[in-house]
């Protein structure tokens, strides 16, 4: 299989818990120009949602985010995986790390239906260069 693998630097801020919030981010950052590669959002706490924000342009994004009074965590590392979805297609992708002895703490993948998906992995950063030798980027 065939996989487009790059280093990817994300960040993190947390917000109130309650409709809208996400949307208010969201669309600041649209306005300001910056596009994201992805985005999660995951319950941490009570009323509380941690946002994952993963730029295309890391650099634009901390000086809107500071520009916006955002608080934000990071940069840090993570790996973006895209490809053609078959059968097996994570399965492969943590073959590889497992072989090389990288710890996987988290992951995300979807598909988009029509035959390709995305998957984000999140490993140490003390295993970050091996885990990028093992997906031979």
């Amino acid at each position: 299989m065939t996989f487009r693998i790059q280093k990817v630097e994300y960040f993190y801020t947390t917000v109130v818990d309650q409709p809208g919030e996400a949307y208010k981010f969201l669309s600041t950052l649209a306005k300001a120009g910056i596009n994201l590669l992805a985005f999660t959002a995951v319950p941490v706490g009570v009323m509380r949602t941690q946002l994952s924000i993963f730029p295309e342009d890391a650099s634009k994004f901390i000086v809107q985010a500071k520009n916006s009074g955002i608080q934000i965590d990071g940069p840090h590392p993570a790996i973006l995986v895209q490809g053609d979805d078959q059968l097996g297609a994570f399965a492969e992708i943590h073959q590889k790390l497992y072989e090389a002895n990288v710890n996987v703490y988290a992951c995300s993948g979807v598909t988009d239906g029509k035959g390709t998906f995305g998957y984000l992995l999140y490993v140490r950063p003390e295993q970050f260069d091996k885990a990028i030798k093992a997906l031979n980027l």
